[in-house]
């Protein structure tokens, strides 16, 4: 009979920040480490999806993140709105999120049952399964249909 992982905790939850977007056409991941989740940092990851995406255009699609709604953004969203459309999921459907689904294929390949002694080490594996998505899209592309994850 098999026994399930142990893993080593140390007590600790520690976690990193990752701002990430999708460019469904092309399976495309971009992504941004951070220290919080706010409103400069979301706005500070928009200005850099726009030097990639402002001459050709772009439909940004968001979910409900509580800095997606503040006052700074949309009036950056009302700034762009020559080259960028912008629409927000319903609330409560992460299943409709293309990044979600990067999430999930990131726990599963790189951090789901695995201790990492330190900050480094999380981001070197991180660093490593980004890497793959964005080398080799077709990793993420059948990720990428409409239809609902399985839990």
């Amino acid at each position: 009979m098999g026994h399930p992982p142990e893993v080593p905790v140390t007590g600790q939850r520690k976690s990193v920040k990752i701002l990430g977007a999708v460019e469904l056409w092309q399976a495309r991941f971009h992504y941004q480490r951070d220290s919080v989740f706010n409103a400069e940092t979301y706005l500070a990851f928009l200005e850099g999806l726009a030097g990639r995406y402002r001459r050709q255009g772009a439909i940004l699609i968001q979910d409900n993140a509580s800095y997606h709604k503040k006052r700074i953004v949309w009036d950056w969203f009302a700034d762009n709105r020559d080259w960028l459309e912008v629409h927000n999921l319903p609330p409560y459907s992460p299943e409709f999120n293309p990044t979600e689904r990067l999430w999930k294929y990131t726990r599963k390949n790189g951090t789901h049952n695995r201790y990492f002694e330190n900050e480094s080490e999380l981001l070197g594996t991180l660093t490593k399964v980004f890497g793959d998505m964005q080398t080799y899209p077709e990793l993420i592309r059948p990720s990428l249909s409409l239809r609902p994850m399985r839990a």
